[in-house]
């Protein structure tokens, strides 16, 4: 049985990822695109072989047909609630791309729509599908660098002038945009939720693209066990994705670490040894559709599912207030016990298939 998936938003991520993922996946296929320029979905309903183009204002008599069993959302941030809570109460799942919503009210109504309807809601990490990111889990959960105590972390590229991750009106900016991957995979490395965050900002001067969002954002965490996160999120600086852990025995380093462009590779040291593993290039986005598909069919839980999201959107507050007051801000989130695990990863193919605007 293939999952039929409706692709809300027909932008960057959905034209260059997660279209071309979805045909990647072994079980799951789109059967309409939602969007609000039609001349753009026709392309990529004819490249795709798509059969519905619905508007924005047909997205409800969409969700109540039976062409669809789950939606993707990848719309600016401050529209995911809106459109999540709609399927979810039409009885579609939902795949809604991260930061999960803009706030800590909206992500809780997705997480009830979607409960009280009886449906699935993933927040779209990737990562937890991918090899490399697993493996460094299984290397701290086998105590391969001693207990984990430092994670470092950069993720920075050039933002181009005119996306909508650099209006405020979004809730744009490079943290709520990759600062939220260094979140994730803190948290999960530590295995424990945040109690503390601290942060600073930078926007330079004559800069347009940086009139409504920071360029760069420097961030710590701290955790209960006394583990502490550092990173720097930037859309004004060189590209760089990788990430360190330092352990009581030794370390090891995931670079690259968030694109879903390249392969990751993580190297690990230990006694005076270094161990480099390389791990296979898969596409991200058909492994992430894969599993999410696999948890449909089998009536299984996603392990990202909403509280996933709303944890890290706990911690996004957290910083963004506390760079905004200068004041260090507690972040109150239970503990979760599932983390990305083996079982999860999806070797899905990588394509060149791709139809560039």
């Amino acid at each position: 049985m293939m999952i039929k998936y409706a692709v809300v938003g027909a932008g960057w991520i959905s034209q260059q990822a997660f279209l071309p993922g979805v045909g990647q996946s072994t079980n799951s296929k789109v059967t309409a695109i939602v969007t609000g320029d039609p001349d753009k979905a026709v392309r990529l309903a004819d490249f795709y072989g798509i059969g519905q183009i619905v508007g924005y204002d047909g997205y409800d008599a969409l969700l109540r047909g039976s062409d669809v069993d789950a939606v993707y959302i990848a719309l600016p941030n401050h529209l995911h609630a809106d459109f999540a809570v709609r399927a979810a109460r039409a009885g579609k799942h939902v795949l809604v791309e991260k930061p999960l919503a803009t706030s800590e009210q909206d992500a809780l109504a997705m997480i009830a729509a979607a409960r009280e309807a009886g449906v699935f809601l993933m927040t779209a990490y990737r990562l937890h599908n991918e090899p490399g990111t697993v493996a460094v889990l299984e290397q701290i959960r086998n105590n391969a660098i001693g207990r984990p105590l430092f994670f470092q972390s950069v993720f920075s590229f050039q933002a181009p002038p005119g996306n909508h991750r650099l209006k405020a009106a979004s809730w744009g900016g490079p943290l709520q945009d990759v600062g939220v991957y260094c979140v994730n995979a803190a948290r999960h490395v530590f295995a424990e939720e945040p109690i503390e965050a601290m942060a600073m900002v930078h926007r330079p001067n004559g800069d347009p693209r940086f009139c409504e969002v920071e360029a760069s954002v420097a961030a710590m965490l701290r955790f209960p066990s006394g583990g502490l996160a550092q990173f720097v999120a930037s859309f004004g600086a060189a590209a760089v994705d990788n990430y360190r852990v330092v352990g009581t025995a030794g370390d090891l380093e995931l670079d690259p670490g968030f694109r879903f462009e390249t392969a990751t590779k993580l190297r690990l040291r230990r006694d005076g040894e270094v161990r480099e593993t390389q791990f296979p290039q898969i596409d991200h986005f058909g492994a992430q559709v894969e599993y999410f598909s696999d948890c449909i069919k089998a009536g299984t839980p996603p392990e990202a599912d909403g509280e996933e999201g709303l944890a890290d959107l706990r911690a996004l507050v957290a910083i963004e207030t506390a760079a905004l007051t200068g004041q260090p801000q507690t972040i109150a989130s239970p503990p979760r016990d599932r983390h990305p695990t083996p079982d999860m990863v999806r070797v899905t193919p990588v394509t060149d298939r791709r139809l560039v605007f």
